[in-house]
């Protein structure tokens, strides 16, 4: 056996011998630059494009002592802070981005957006 290492070409490094192929941090610092901006820069919404997020539709919300939230039941009610002919909140993360009425798709609720923050608005809701 030839126990000579030929030079001219080139070795995989072996992980944990050592001997990896570092990066430079300028080069990893340029990469990071590019994927978020630094405060001033511009989001590339078209990498988000196809993320799926969840919805939810809020129809209102309530404050209670812990003592009375331990003491809900079934058939207990919760009064909520929303008049019945408000519309409802739809959010993503918490974030309002519309309100609607609640409608009826093939037997599923759906709801009808009657008031949709801007679109630069939810931009700027996801900086």
């Amino acid at each position: 056996m030839n126990d000579q290492v030929d030079e001219t070409k080139p070795q995989s490094p072996q992980p944990g011998s050592g001997t990896e192929e570092s990066v430079p941090l300028k080069e990893l610092e340029a990469e990071d630059s590019r994927a978020v901006p630094d405060g001033g820069g511009e989001i590339n919404l078209d990498a988000l494009l196809d993320v799926q997020v969840t919805l939810s539709v809020e129809i209102g919300r309530s404050r209670l002592p812990i003592k009375d939230l331990i003491a809900l039941n079934q058939g207990s009610v919760v009064e909520l802070d929303r008049e019945m002919d408000e519309p409802l909140d739809l959010m993503v993360n918490g974030t309002l981005i519309a309100r609607g009425e609640v409608v009826v798709v093939d037997g599923q609720f759906g709801l009808r957006l009657v008031d949709i923050v801007s679109p630069s608005e939810r931009l700027k809701k996801l900086k």
